[in-house]
């Protein structure tokens, strides 16, 4: 069996929408998973036309997901922090206070769609950040860093229901550490950035952690806790965060670059972060209040 979830931003989601989807489809009585949000119900297969009908839905502001009904509700999250757990690009952030906001930006975003090698575009935005007072982090993390809508919820509710969370980066562990903090994620793993004297030397500790490194956490971290990769949902925006989407139980691409989001099944572009919870059948009612 499979399940059909429709996810749309609070009030958006029309329930003739998913009415008229389930009579075509021929599936089964529609659950509510929050009034004029969220609504899922069952199918014997995938249909032939779904994303068709995904593209159709996406005009008018919904997210579709089809995925089979057995063990959707995951045991472990595994996610990215950058436009994923907080809604900035930190490199960016520090960048911006150096004076090279625009140029550093650029590369980013050229690197997260997959246009740039990873490891080479790192080094040379962390190379524009030499001489900065290693206090500009503090700062950022104060004053330009916030949240992602959602993301205090699907941590609450899923540490609630006994999951393991790990937020894996190719950003710093000075970030890493405090969103971890913020949100109780279990473990961090990220970049670190070198400083001496006070000042940020323009280089990255090695190894650097990049596309495999977050495949090396997923491997690493299920081995450990004892569970498989299908008992995963991972979740990312970035080309770097392929690996470990295209392994997990579910990968979901979050207000994806379009090259990564074309490589996922599950693509989340109007839903915040309770998408996630949503995906696994959780209801709103379900939902646990974060820190």
């Amino acid at each position: 069996m499979f399940t059909t979830t429709f996810i749309a931003q609070p009030g958006k989601l029309d329930p003739a929408l998913v009415t008229s989807l389930r009579d075509a489809w021929g599936g089964g009585d529609a659950l509510w998973l929050a009034p004029d949000e969220a609504a899922e119900f069952s199918l014997e297969g995938v249909p032939a036309n779904l994303w068709d009908v995904w593209d159709d839905v996406q005009k008018i502001g919904v997210d579709l997901v089809v995925q089979p009904s057995e063990g959707r509700r995951k045991k472990m999250l595994l996610a990215d922090m950058d436009s994923t757990m907080i809604q900035q690009e930190c490199i960016d952030e520090l960048a911006d206070e150096a004076g090279f906001g625009a140029r550093v930006a650029a590369i980013t975003a050229a690197a997260m769609n997959g246009e740039l090698d990873f490891d080479g575009a790192l080094r040379e935005r962390v190379g524009l950040l030499k001489g900065l007072p290693e206090s500009v982090i503090t700062d950022v993390l104060e004053k330009r860093i916030t949240l992602m809508p959602g993301g205090p919820a699907l941590l609450a509710t899923m540490k609630a229901n006994g999951a393991y969370a790990a937020l894996v980066s190719g950003g710093f562990t000075a970030f890493t550490s405090s969103v971890a903090g913020k949100l109780g994620f279990d473990e961090n793993r990220a970049n670190t950035l070198l400083a001496d004297s006070g000042k940020l030397t323009g280089e990255v500790g090695l190894p650097i952690l990049g596309k495999q490194a977050k495949v090396d956490a997923l491997e690493e971290i299920t081995a450990r806790l004892g569970i498989s990769e299908a008992d995963v949902i991972a979740v990312g925006d970035g080309a770097n965060d392929l690996g470990m989407l295209t392994r997990a139980g579910t990968g979901v691409a979050l207000h994806a670059k379009p090259a990564v989001a074309a490589q996922c099944d599950v693509r989340v572009n109007f839903g915040d972060l309770t998408a996630l919870l949503y995906v696994q059948g959780y209801a709103k009612s379900d939902f646990v209040s974060g820190k």
